[in-house]
């Protein structure tokens, strides 16, 4: 098979078409024959080195990918009968890319816990648009436990993990405050915000004019850090998707938090994937490309200011 992969870490250019054997599934597994794969930033950290000391101990190629849409072509042994696909079903799964098991793969093994069928009448790029940052949404809010009418805000509200945690929490019953770009009142509040405020060094201070007691907590989508711990109020929450090492005082908690943690939470994509059915999440595709064109892809990731996900297109074989 064919995949785009990295051999050496750097800039877009690094990658390009490796050829390497036909995986075929184990015990519990199933095959993907991919149709779309998605581009996110964490492929753009696999490929420029920030996650080698994931990779530690392993050779390259390295294949970026977490999250992938196609057809069901072969299935192993022992799969649990609740999770059971017939092949030829068309899919969406989450790819723990450890390794050499990325998405961007003209075939992707995964365990099928990792697996379910697409959004009704949804394309292969539309299906491959939402699983990773929707379930890296829910799994911030599982973690804030926040109940309903409590406020939560949301950093980069109009960028991808950004605009599901503002869908989600709206659909939890949360008041939902969003920090995002002055073009994007908006959609962001087609997501469900209550309140918008635009980001720029007076953001906390806006934010504290609306709640002057503090929020219960933040939802850090856009790596805000300490710049935005004082908008949370004593006791509050601070959910971060990349590490970090301030100290915020006051009692409030540092919810660090790792998507690949709910790489076989069934129950959670399925769910996921019916919250697109019942329209409450949206599938938000960007630029669709061929997967030849993927160093481009990366280029236009890197420049930012993209809205929607960019999607890797794998020929129909």
């Amino acid at each position: 098979m064919k995949v785009i992969a990295v051999e050496t870490y750097g800039g877009p250019e690094v990658l390009h078409p490796v050829a390497l054997p036909d995986p075929h599934p184990g015990p519990g597994q199933v095959r993907i024959q991919v149709r779309a794969a998605a581009v996110a930033p964490v492929d753009a950290m696999l490929r420029t080195g920030l996650l080698a000391d994931m990779n530690a101990g392993l050779n390259p190629p390295f294949v970026p990918g977490m999250e992938v849409a196609g057809v069901v072509d072969e299935a192993g042994d022992d799969i649990d009968p609740a999770l059971a696909m017939e092949v030829g079903e068309k899919v969406v799964g989450f790819v723990d890319n450890l390794g050499a098991h990325g998405g961007y793969s003209d075939y992707v093994v995964l365990p099928a816990a990792s697996v379910t069928r697409i959004p009704d009448g949804a394309s292969a790029p539309e299906a491959a648009s939402f699983i990773n940052n929707s379930l890296t949404a829910l799994n911030a809010l599982d973690a804030l436990q926040l109940p309903a009418g409590a406020t939560l805000l949301v950093t980069g509200a109009a960028g991808s993990v950004g605009g599901y945690l503002v869908q989600l929490a709206h659909h939890a019953g949360l008041r939902v405050i969003t920090i995002a770009g002055p073009g994007d009142d908006e959609l962001v509040r087609t997501f469900g915000a209550n309140d918008v405020v635009h980001r720029g060094p007076h953001a906390a201070a806006d934010v504290l004019a609306f709640i002057p007691s503090g929020v219960d907590a933040v939802a850090d989508a856009a790596l805000l850090g300490d710049d935005i711990v004082d908008v949370i109020r004593d006791g509050g929450q601070l959910a971060t998707f990349r590490p970090y090492h301030g100290e915020p005082g006051r009692g409030i908690r540092v919810r660090g938090l790792n998507v690949r943690q709910r790489a076989t939470d069934h129950s959670a994509i399925t769910r996921l994937r019916d919250l697109v059915n019942e329209g409450v999440l949206t599938m938000r595709v960007g630029p669709v490309m061929p997967a030849a064109d993927a160093a481009e892809a990366h280029r236009l990731l890197d420049a930012g200011g993209v809205r929607g996900r960019i999607i890797l297109e794998f020929p129909i074989r």
